[in-house]
């Protein structure tokens, strides 16, 4: 990298943004215990049971979590093209809190203490990344000699 200008970092959030994160936490857990719901009513999946995945889609829970995870594919993709990957990735690490409240009260999963002691650290860290700059910024000379130059710069 070209060693004439220095990156830094911006904040990039606006309450839309915060609400595209919202959603793909909500699309990710949610499309998770639903599909996880509509395999558990399909059964083990074995070597000589493959070709029932093919099928799997059928079953209303499955589909629906699969359209889940679509939307949260999109709002992923979404989000990585204005904030930066070690941003994005924690900050949505908070879905796994809601997975196992998920798991724990609507799919009825029992959860042990050492599971939820990793869940608060993981809260606790969504709290440190959440307070960060979320996106780095690259002067415009370390971008074009990186390839990220502008369209006026490529002419």
């Amino acid at each position: 990298m070209n060693t004439t200008g220095k990156s830094h970092h911006v904040h990039s959030m606006n309450i839309s943004r915060y609400l595209l994160l919202l959603l793909l936490v909500l699309a990710s857990t949610v499309g998770d215990g639903v599909l996880s719901r509509g395999m558990k009513e399909i059964g083990e999946i074995t070597a000589s049971r493959w070709h029932e995945l093919l099928f799997a889609v059928m079953n209303p829970w499955v589909a629906c979590g699969v359209l889940l995870l679509v939307v949260y594919c999109a709002t992923y993709l979404s989000a990585l093209s204005w904030a930066d990957l070690s941003y994005i990735m924690p900050a949505t690490a908070f879905g796994n809190v809601l997975t196992a409240l998920f798991a724990k009260y609507l799919l009825h999963e029992q959860i042990p203490i050492t599971r939820w002691m990793g869940i608060s650290l993981i809260t606790f860290g969504v709290g440190f990344v959440a307070r960060g700059p979320s996106l780095t910024v690259i002067p415009s000379t370390d971008a074009e000699t990186i390839g990220l130059g502008s369209e006026k710069s490529r002419s």
